[in-house]
């Protein structure tokens, strides 16, 4: 496994704190948002009155990645988009992206992997895996995806201050060579703890309907506070079960990327660690949290800004509602 190239979009001009509170029509601390999450701006597509969605994000961050990597777009043999926010229930988001891009039937596989806020890593997990196993995939498109702002209701203080649009793309090669890039990963779920925050309705434990809709209970829900030390404990172990399996220790490693809801969050991990701020990346004050599409979105401007470097090894950790954490390990 290599990856060729990534590619990124965000829809729309950036919106501010301040922009957001008239758009959207709520009130909130902006300057305790943007010291404590590190949030300052994101990007939303129907706050700015545009007629794209998730398909249209992915599709966008996935043409740039391949036009990146300079390869024909029918070399691809595998398409996954990872994203707990789909265009449809069904079909899947990754089958309209390959049928816009290829333009038909072809010998490509394609699938979604919805495992919340971890689903990249989990999917960048997989993919590398098909490229081991199956050497008639030369190239893979793996699209990290997040629109949660559709899901968010009217007037939802929560969901608008930290909730944004965005996409990014790996384009991955099946090099051939024994030398793999991929080095290895891990995951840890806890399904006890479904019942956080999610989008409950509209599968077929709670269908849509109109007595639903009248009572609020739609899109994105908050039913309890997730543990504000959750990741702060978290992170450092999988980290270094992770580390364990792979037989590296922590200095190995050349740059963390963890998910990236609260600087602070990340700073006090990295400090646990033992590791300089310099080996990590954070983009939440340019894109705000972008749930599944957060890893690849980040790991994209580290490699714009020469921050992580051909033959770096990365370690990322993603963790999302449910519980669900995916890790991974590899040599860019």
């Amino acid at each position: 496994m290599k990856i060729v190239s990534t590619g990124l979009y965000a829809p729309g001009e950036a919106i501010d704190n301040n922009e957001l509170m008239k758009l959207a029509h709520i009130e909130f601390d902006a300057s305790r948002t943007e010291e404590k999450l590190g949030i300052r701006q994101r990007h939303i597509a129907h706050l700015r009155g545009m007629d794209e969605t998730s398909a249209d994000f992915a599709e966008k961050a996935a043409r740039e990645a391949i036009k990146e990597s300079g390869i024909d777009p029918e070399e691809i043999g595998l398409f996954i988009v990872a994203s707990d926010t789909p265009e449809y229930i069904s079909p899947a988001t990754s089958m309209i992206v390959q049928g816009r891009i290829q333009g038909g039937q072809r010998y490509t596989g394609t699938y979604d992997v919805n495992a919340s806020c971890s689903s990249f890593v989990a999917a960048f997990n997989n993919a590398s895996a098909l490229l081991k196993a199956d050497p008639e995939i030369r190239y893979a498109c793996v699209i990290g995806l997040y629109n949660m702002p559709a899901f968010v209701r009217e007037k939802d203080v929560f969901g608008y201050s930290i909730f944004a649009d965005g996409a990014a793309a790996f384009i991955l090669e099946n090099t051939g060579e024994t030398d793999d890039r991929y080095l290895g990963g891990k995951l840890l779920s806890d399904g006890t703890q479904w019942n956080y925050v999610g989008v409950y309705s509209g599968g077929t434990r709670q269908p849509v309907t109109k007595e639903r809709l009248d009572s609020g209970e739609y899109g994105l829900q908050l039913l309890q506070r997730l543990p504000g030390d959750r990741n702060v404990k978290l992170w450092p172990e999988v980290v270094d079960a992770l580390l364990k399996k792979v037989s590296l220790e922590r200095n190995d490693i050349d740059h963390f990327l963890f998910t990236q809801i609260n600087r602070s969050v990340i700073h006090q991990v990295m400090e646990i660690l033992g590791q300089d701020l310099s080996k990590t990346t954070t983009v939440m004050d340019r894109y705000g949290y972008t749930g599944s599409a957060c890893i690849p979105m980040a790991f994209h401007e580290a490699v714009k800004e020469g921050r992580i470097k051909r033959g770096d090894r990365v370690l990322a950790v993603a963790s999302g509602a449910g519980l669900a954490v995916a890790s991974s390990a590899f040599i860019y």
